[in-house]
């Protein structure tokens, strides 16, 4: 009996030994766009299992847009989500999130792209020309407007025209209906790469400082569970500084997510990357730059103060 007790207490022992230092925590994590390479730090952190190792457990979600990644939060479906930093401005008008931490500086994942044929060889082609945005009032629309304004060609020195989203701007390119597109630069990566079109210029050259892209989380999980933000985002920062140390593992990670190729992919690395931030911290120039933006897209009728939008409370994250 005392020799069957002791095994039964071993067993514990180990058993104790062999349990993490905490139970991991599901985290419902939205992405407001499936398939775009500054948001494969949560698939990186999930595919290389460093989530994990900060108890982390990721379930991740795409959504068509910042609208309805914002829609997700509303409902409770979400409770992280990876945006873009105009999408701050939701905080404003009543959703029940905050911004925690940036994770994409100046816009390199935006640039201006032409057709493969086409006679403009420099932005100062572009004067007078026919350039497709997603919606009136978008990032989109404000990068074509802060081109021809830095040029010296007033706000409508380009003509915007609003086609929707990036295969139908594609569309209006391939078939010039249109003489060039605001959208994203791995799109015109792939254009290169299939003869169809050319990257023109990257929206860093017009806009060095900005918030492109953040993290939200939802007000609630904030006040009861910091706790377990603070532990995603060391995770989700442990994994960027994975991707910026890592280009061939990065590249083959995200392929068969992405359906890009090796040669894309590697070139969204190296143009793309530099504007990941490494410890989530908002840019102050380009935090003053996206409050101005607001009114100027016509979200905001003024700038927002800080704690409206966002909460330093877990800068800057050291993983």
């Amino acid at each position: 009996m005392r020799r069957a007790l002791r095994h039964l207490a071993i067993g514990a022992a180990l058993a104790t030994m062999a349990a993490p230092a905490w139970a991991a925590d599901t985290v419902r994590v939205g992405k407001a766009v499936g398939i775009a390479w500054t948001f494969m730090g949560v698939d990186v952190g999930q595919h290389e299992g460093i989530f994990k190792t900060y108890g982390i457990e990721v379930e991740i979600t795409a959504f068509g847009g910042d609208a309805k990644l914002q829609q997700a939060f509303a409902s409770g479906s979400v409770d992280i989500g990876l945006g873009s930093g105009p999408a701050m401005a939701f905080a404003v008008k009543g959703a029940p999130i905050v911004a925690v931490a940036s994770f994409g500086n100046e816009p390199r994942d935006i640039s201006v792209v032409v057709g493969a044929d086409s006679a403009i060889k420099s932005t100062a082609d572009l004067k007078g020309k026919l350039i497709a945005i997603s919606t009136a009032g978008s990032l989109t629309d404000w990068l074509a407007k802060r081109v021809s304004v830095t040029e010296g060609w007033g706000v409508d020195g380009i003509k915007r025209v609003a086609i929707g989203d990036a295969p139908a701007q594609t569309a209006a390119l391939v078939s010039h209906a249109v003489d060039a597109q605001m959208g994203s630069t791995e799109n015109g990566y792939k254009l290169e790469e299939r003869g169809e079109g050319r990257v023109l210029v990257g929206m860093e050259t017009f806009v060095p400082h900005f918030v492109t892209h953040v993290i939200f989380a939802r007000k609630d999980l904030v006040a009861q569970k910091p706790e377990v933000v603070e532990r995603f985002l060391k995770g989700f920062f442990a994994a960027v500084g994975y991707i910026r140390s890592h280009k061939a593992e990065t590249t083959a990670i995200a392929m068969p997510l992405q359906n890009e190729s090796a040669a894309v992919l590697d070139k969204a690395w190296d143009h793309e990357g530099p504007m990941l931030a490494l410890d989530g911290q908002f840019d102050p120039e380009g935090l003053a730059l996206i409050k101005d933006s607001f009114v100027d897209m016509g979200i905001l009728d003024r700038r927002p103060a800080d704690d409206e939008i966002l909460t330093r409370r877990f800068l800057p994250v050291r993983p």
